[in-house]
């Protein structure tokens, strides 16, 4: 039989187990009270649930959600691929929108874009995630590409139509260059809708003689028209003056600047030459029509005893049905053009070009091309070699990401192979960005077609940390995709009560733009910007909107997208809505921002704030934001913005061809 137990056994049994008891209440009590403080961020005034944890993209939907809301202490040190964990995407440097939540009836036309954006971006991306080992190689293989860049090129007639009446210009030019054509004017032909010049319902149709020849820059974004570095448009019958002439314009990002038009008087002698030659020379006679000015000025010099200096007028440089031999030279301050072994024109470079950005010549219009000769060019291109732009020093990298909630976040549009205008920004307005622990700055760029570009890309993301791969195939339609990604990448991210969104070719005068945001009271939501009331979309021309795209006669008040900024709730809100797979695209990325915020004013009051300060075309004094400025013009400005003058620049013509990126103040 079994002895019960001992009365002090069953004594030391209740008390041990009482102890375990109490002991794990304590451990419960403990973890209750300290896990909210170790785990549940700072919320964000307006920002609500949408302050999670970022979401790592997975585009083929397999893998795990990222588990941290910040990257590493050093993101810059991080990589985009690492062995064990390759389904995992890094915070940080990798953008958490999920193309995936584009919804077919609210995408419209951008869904097929953007869906084989995606696909084509997960392939590339998958490559670049194992493109460590074959970085060189792709080097070796883009210097051995540079290396066959010819010194001269000679096309005939019918190669040059085969080509598709563009000759490409692999190295671009350098001083000294020159291309030379011949070719012969077509004769004139009635147009009902020339672009020259204006012709009324009813009225006879206007004869047209015109062609175009531009240098180009053909190594532009997919989607993008291609740079006119130099647009050369003689117009042999005339346009709306009436008289032959000859315009000359530059189109930086798909702007036209100001015209250069030769109309036949030579330039004034106290106008800017470029290199010792006017801009325009004289092909108009004009003695009869300023007789009695010319009798005077011929007695008055007379009787002083000065010998009136003999000038040759020459007709105009093109004739119908006349073959001519023109020459395009590159010289110190600009190109110069001969036609038949005289100087016509000259045209100053300008601001945002260099010459070895001109990789491209086209001819277009009423000409037929015997032959192009170009000779003296480049046998190797620093400019699409990133290491001519980047510099690879500590000094530019980004700090690591601060732990509590932020103020501004900046998000800045940047394409793949705009090395040069990222390392401009990285060396002005974005340093006084980096120095600040209430604001963070970084660029989102999507893939390129390129390999070469995308490796050299890896490689500046992970030394920097100021990038975002959005890992689509780069597009000027998706580019609202990217104003998407920067709102998740604030909200989610780094937690910022405001989130700004700018251009890699705008200045940002950082610390004016955070004291117009301290006129908003805390709390409010405000969208800040130079607003647009009442546009309509267009609907014809080149720039279009179809009613299927936008079936509304009107677009909502919206701030023009080189830089605006808006409250974290609506940034919050758009990512919300775009994860349940309710927001509306519009591939116009401004409109479609003023779209989303009206659809919040519809709910929560937004304060609208309109300034000029924030300039759409170039810069005034005293702005907010600088747009349309290269490399050169940032620190132009950088330079004025610390020495206490917040104006804009006037770039001198020579600065071009000089290796620094210094700017010359006129």
């Amino acid at each position: 039989m079994r002895r019960p137990p001992a009365a002090g056994a069953t004594c030391r049994r209740f008390a041990i187990r009482g102890f375990v008891a109490v002991f794990l209440v304590y451990v419960l009590a403990a973890l209750a009270l300290e896990s909210p403080l170790l785990v549940v961020p700072t919320p964000v005034p307006g920002a609500g649930a949408a302050t999670a944890a970022s979401r790592p993209l997975h585009l083929d939907g397999s893998g795990e959600r990222g588990r941290g809301a910040r990257p590493l202490k050093r993101p810059h040190r991080e990589t985009l691929s690492a062995a064990g964990r390759s389904s995992r995407r890094l915070p940080g440097i990798v953008s958490g929108l999920d193309l995936r939540r584009l919804n077919a009836t609210r995408s419209g036309s951008l869904r097929k874009v953007a869906a084989e954006a995606a696909a084509a971006g997960a392939r590339v991306f998958s490559e670049l995630q194992t493109l460590a080992g074959t970085v060189t190689e792709l080097d070796a293989t883009g210097e051995e590409e540079r290396s066959r860049c010819p010194h001269s090129i000679v096309l005939t007639g019918d190669e040059f139509r085969v080509k598709g009446r563009t000759v490409e210009l692999p190295c671009g030019l350098t001083l000294g260059s020159y291309i030379t054509v011949a070719a012969t004017p077509r004769a004139a032909h009635a147009d009902r809708d020339p672009k020259i010049t204006l012709v009324r319902e009813g009225d006879e149709p206007i004869m047209v003689s015109q062609f175009m020849m531009e240098l180009q820059g053909l190594k532009t974004v997919d989607g993008e028209d291609p740079p006119r570095i130099l647009h050369f448009n003689p117009r042999l019958r005339g346009d709306w003056s009436g008289k032959p002439v000859i315009e000359q314009n530059t189109c930086y990002r798909m702007q036209w600047g100001t015209s250069l038009r030769c109309e036949g008087w030579r330039s004034r002698a106290d106008e800017e030459t470029v290199d010792g030659m006017v801009k325009c020379e004289k092909w108009i006679r004009d003695d009869e029509e300023r007789s009695e000015q010319s009798k005077t000025s011929w007695w008055l010099n007379r009787l002083i005893g000065r010998t009136k200096k003999v000038s040759v007028d020459w007709p105009y440089p093109f004739v119908e049905d006349r073959m001519f031999v023109l020459t395009l030279t590159a010289g110190l301050e600009g190109y110069h053009v001969n036609v038949d072994g005289r100087h016509v024109t000259s045209f100053p470079y300008r601001t945002g070009f260099v010459l070895d950005d001109a990789t491209g010549l086209s001819l277009n219009g009423d000409l037929d091309v015997q032959s192009v000769f170009a000779g003296t060019l480049p046998t190797a291109h620093p400019s699409f070699s990133p290491q001519k732009h980047l510099e690879m020093l500590p000094i530019w990298q980004a700090p690591p990401l601060p732990d509590e909630p932020i103020e501004i976040f900046i998000g800045i549009l940047s394409a793949g192979n705009h090395f040069a205008e990222r390392m401009a920004v990285r060396k002005t307005w974005m340093s006084a960005a980096q120095k600040s622990s209430n604001v963070v700055a970084r660029f989102f760029v999507a893939l390129n077609g390129r390999k070469e570009v995308n490796a050299e890309l890896k490689k500046e993301a992970e030394f920097f940390g100021d990038i975002v791969i959005v890992p689509f195939m780069d597009s000027y339609d998706l580019v609202v995709l990217k104003t998407v990604a920067i709102c998740e990448y604030g909200v989610r991210v780094v937690s910022a009560r405001y989130i700004m969104k700018c251009d890699d070719d705008n200045f940002v005068r950082l610390e004016s733009v955070k004291d117009e945001l301290k006129k908003i009271p805390r709390g409010k939501s405000l969208y800040v910007g130079n607003m647009n009331y009442h546009h309509k979309p267009l609907r014809t021309g080149k720039w279009a909107v179809t009613y299927e795209e936008w079936p509304e006669e009107d677009y909502p008040t919206y701030a023009n997208g080189p830089g605006y900024v808006i409250s974290s709730d609506i940034a919050a809100s758009i990512v919300s809505e775009f994860t349940a797979h309710k927001l509306r695209l519009f591939k116009m990325e401004d409109v479609s921002m003023g779209m989303w915020v009206e659809r919040f004013n519809n709910t929560r009051h937004v304060q609208y704030v309109h300034s000029i300060k924030f300039c759409q075309f170039g810069c005034i004094d005293d702005y907010y934001t600088a747009h349309y400025q290269s490399p050169r013009q940032m620190l132009c400005l950088w330079d004025k913005l610390q020495s206490g003058k917040a104006q804009f620049c006037i770039a001198a013509a020579r600065v071009f061809i000089r290796i620094n990126l210094k700017c010359t103040y006129i």
